[in-house]
């Protein structure tokens, strides 16, 4: 048996049983079409935590870049620091809570933007700038119907105008987060626009110079022009997705993200055969199985159990039985040119056929978000060009 370099036995093993798929191209692409949308005086934050919706943080950031991505969002201290390491130098904003000495100074090294929603802690990140001689710029989040973070949008005017009296921090922006900006019905986001705009009015000439203002998720990036302010904060239509149904049509967005398996075992059996655990399923007819080396430990969720299906070669092949932490069986009998060591599609394009995470969602009553950042990191993320449609057995040998 011939031996293979290093870079080849780690290629191949990573093909071996499963992985999820990143086009980053689409990516880049994506962040195009938003910037057409939003225009030349508005900026794009890329919203890349929880590991870029699970596309994998550093990859998805730099196809951000590529498309004209002025900054980026995460929601921790963690994921902040993760992208400078990756070669991330764009302005970085956390947006979760930070309130320790240790976490200021961080965010004093890496150069990062700290959220800023009490006094209290603003207190805390002036005394560390101040010990460092240095003037560190802060965002200001305003709660204006989320009921999370933030400070009351009533008190947020007071609190912009506090931090500026601490001669160490700089308020360089603020912003809110919509709580329902993808719903038909406008109303709460009509009010929470309403709010966000009193505290505007009430810092008046007052306000910091500068100051960047931002409102807009995916949603309302893709609904409402009005919205955009100065910069709008973009996650899912990053990666492809409409944020429900009715906004699909508004921007030609491309699916990022395709989730593929290989085939380990086929097996006959007859009519009447329990399948995996508990016997739910039964066959009705002798029957083709093949078993797929992923299951729910992966991120496939168990709820999707005889209510889901794979693609190969274009044709669907309907999934069977429980799902297992580590495989799922698939009914194969149909499709007769399966074989052992082929990849199937669980999530993308295969073909002319696709498998989109909303209809993940919707079979498991939750939201595409819930599907995408939950495939776990023992999946490699590989790049599109590089992972093959068609398995060769052959090829899994070195």
């Amino acid at each position: 048996m011939p031996v293979s370099s290093p870079e080849r036995q780690t290629m191949v093993l990573e093909r071996s049983r499963a992985w999820v798929e990143v086009d980053e191209g689409a990516i880049t692409h994506n962040t195009r079409v938003l910037r057409q949308r939003i225009g030349p005086h508005v900026k794009l934050m890329a919203v890349v935590k929880a590991n870029g919706y699970g596309h994998g943080d550093g990859a998805t950031a730099h196809a951000a870049r590529a498309g004209g991505a002025d900054a980026f969002a995460v929601a921790s201290l963690v994921e902040a620091v993760g992208l400078r390491r990756q070669g991330l130098q764009e302005p970085v904003l956390v947006l979760g809570h930070l309130s320790r000495m240790d976490e200021a100074r961080a965010c004093l090294r890496w150069r990062l933007l700290p959220t800023i929603s009490t006094l209290d802690q603003a207190r805390v990140f002036h005394a560390v700038a101040s010990d460092a001689g240095a003037c560190l710029p802060v965002h200001v989040n305003l709660d204006t119907g989320m009921a999370r973070l933030g400070t009351p949008w009533q008190e947020g005017a007071a609190l912009v105008q506090a931090i500026q009296l601490l001669g160490n921090l700089r308020v360089e922006g603020v912003y809110s987060h919509l709580a329902a900006a993808d719903a038909v019905d406008p109303g709460l986001t009509r009010r929470q626009r309403q709010r966000f705009d009193r505290v505007l009015a009430q810092l008046g000439n007052g306000q910091p110079a500068r100051l960047c203002r931002h409102l807009a998720n995916s949603a309302a990036t893709m609904a409402d022009t009005s919205l955009h302010y100065d910069m709008v904060r973009v996650g899912l239509a990053l990666y492809g997705h409409a944020p429900a149904e009715h906004l699909a049509g508004i921007l030609p967005l491309q699916p990022a993200m395709a989730v593929r398996a290989r085939v380990t075992l086929l097996k006959t059996v007859p009519a009447g055969t329990g399948i995996s655990y508990d016997h739910h399923y039964h066959t009705t007819r002798p029957s083709r199985l093949a078993v797929v080396a992923i299951g729910y430990a992966d991120g496939v969720p168990r709820l999707l159990s005889s209510r889901m299906g794979v693609l190969h070669r274009g044709h669907w092949l309907p999934q069977v039985g429980a799902i297992t932490m580590d495989q799922l069986v698939i009914d194969a009998t149909d499709h007769p040119q399966l074989h052992a060591g082929a990849v199937v599609t669980l999530l993308g394009h295969d073909g002319t056929a696709t498998i989109s995470p909303r209809q993940w969602s919707e079979a498991c009553d939750t939201i595409p978000w819930d599907i995408l950042c939950g495939f776990s990191n023992r999946l490699p993320r590989l790049s599109a060009g590089h992972s093959p449609l068609q398995g060769d057995p052959a090829t899994l040998q070195w």
